[in-house]
C-alpha cells in the first residue's frame, strides 16, 4: 500500500503537540550521555516487557527485569517466555547500535533483527517464510510467500521515498510489515523494533505500545488493513507524545511529569477538573497506568490559553 500525507489524518492538536515537543527536545541537544543511557535502559526493559506481553508472554514487568538483569529463571513460567525476553532486549540493543551507525532500514537489517528476536524459538530465524499462513482472528490473509521478496523490496523503497510526516511514516512502517507478514512468527515484535529504529533515526525517542492497549492496538491494525491508516497513525502519535513527555521530563524541571493530584496542590483547580480538561484534550497530559500526568509547563500553557 502507498500513501500520501493527505491520506492519513491525525488530530491537528495532537500532531502539533508532538511536533512542538520534538522541537523542544532538539533544542536541548546534545543530551547528556549518562542520562540517555539511563533512559534507554528503562525503555529497553519496558519495551521488552510490553512487546512480548502483547504476543502472550506471561512474564510480569518485575520478572522480565530479573530475567534481563540477573539472569534468573522464574519458576512456573515457560522457558519460551524467558528466551523471548532475552532475545527482544538483545534486538533492542542492536537497534540502538544501528541508530548510532546511521544505517538505513534494509531487508538485511530487518532479517538480522528477526534472527535475534526468534533465536532458539524458530527454525528459520532471519529467513522469509516459504509457506502461506493465516492469522488467527484477522479478516485478512497475508500475501502468498511467493510475493514476499518483491513486496519487501517495495516496502524498503517506500520507507525511503514516501513523502510522509515522520509519525505517519512510522505508522506505515509498522502496519505494512505486519500486513506483509514476511516471517512465520515474530512479525509484530520485529515491526515494533523497526518502527523505533526509524523514529530514533528521525530524532524521536522510542515508543512503547502497551499490553493494556493490546485490544485497541489490534483494532486499529485491522482498520488499517482496510486501507485507512488514520486510526493507527493516531495510536502511534499518542505513543510518541507520551515518549516525548517522558524524555522532556528527564531534562527540563518545568516539564517533569506529575500526577494531576500533585499538580492540583500548586494551582487553584481540583484534580477532577484537571482530569476533565485532560480527557477533553484541553490540558496537555498523558494517561499512564490509568493515572493522568501533566507538567507545570503544560498547566501554565493551559491557563494562558484561557485568558
Amino acid at each position: 500500500m502507498k500513501y500520501a500525507d493527505t491520506d492519513i489524518y491525525i488530530d491537528e492538536l495532537l500532531l502539533k503537540r508532538v511536533e512542538e515537543k520534538k522541537k523542544r527536545l532538539d533544542k536541548l541537544r546534545p543530551l547528556p550521555k549518562d542520562a540517555i543511557k539511563k533512559l534507554l535502559e528503562d525503555i529497553r526493559l519496558r519495551h521488552t516487557y510490553h512487546s512480548d506481553a502483547i504476543e502472550g508472554n506471561t512474564l510480569t514487568l518485575q520478572e522480565t527485569k530479573l530475567v534481563l538483569e540477573e539472569g534468573i529463571t522464574i519458576g512456573g513460567k515457560p522457558l519460551k517466555d524467558h528466551v523471548e525476553a532475552k532475545n527482544d532486549a538483545e534486538a533492542f540493543d542492536l537497534m540502538v547500535k544501528l541508530v548510532h551507525a546511521k544505517k538505513p532500514i534494509s531487508q538485511e537489517i530487518i532479517q538480522e533483527i528477526h534472527e535475534i528476536v526468534t533465536k532458539g524459538l524458530l527454525k528459520d530465524s532471519g529467513k522469509y517464510r516459504t509457506e502461506n499462513v493465516r492469522i488467527t482472528g484477522s479478516k485478512t490473509t497475508p500475501p502468498s510467500y511467493s510475493k514476499i521478496v518483491k513486496l519487501m523490496e517495495e516496502y524498503v523503497c517506500n520507507i525511503k521515498q514516501l513523502k510522509l510526516n515522520s509519525i505517519k511514516k512510522a505508522a506505515f512502517i509498522q502496519h505494512e510489515l505486519v500486513r506483509i507478514h514476511p516471517f512465520l512468527d515474530g512479525n509484530g515484535r520485529v515491526a515494533r523494533l523497526i518502527t523505533n529504529l526509524y523514529l530514533m533515526q528521525m530524532g524521536y525517542p522510542p515508543i512503547i505500545l502497551k499490553k493494556g492497549d493490546r485490544r485497541r492496538y489490534y483494532q486499529v491494525l485491522q482498520i488499517a488493513d482496510d486501507g485507512d491508516l488514520s486510526s493507527f497513525a493516531t495510536f502511534i502519535a499518542k505513543a510518541s507524545h507520551e515518549a516525548l513527555m517522558y524524555y522532556l521530563s528527564s531534562f527540563v524541571e518545568d516539564e517533569q511529569l506529575m500526577s494531576l493530584k500533585e499538580i492540583a496542590d500548586f494551582f487553584p483547580y481540583s484534580q477532577e477538573y484537571l482530569s476533565l480538561r485532560a480527557r477533553q484534550g484541553k490540558l496537555d497530559a498523558v494517561k499512564m497506568d490509568n493515572v493522568w500526568y501533566s507538567s507545570k509547563r503544560a498547566l501554565k500553557e493551559y491557563l494562558k490559553s484561557m485568558r
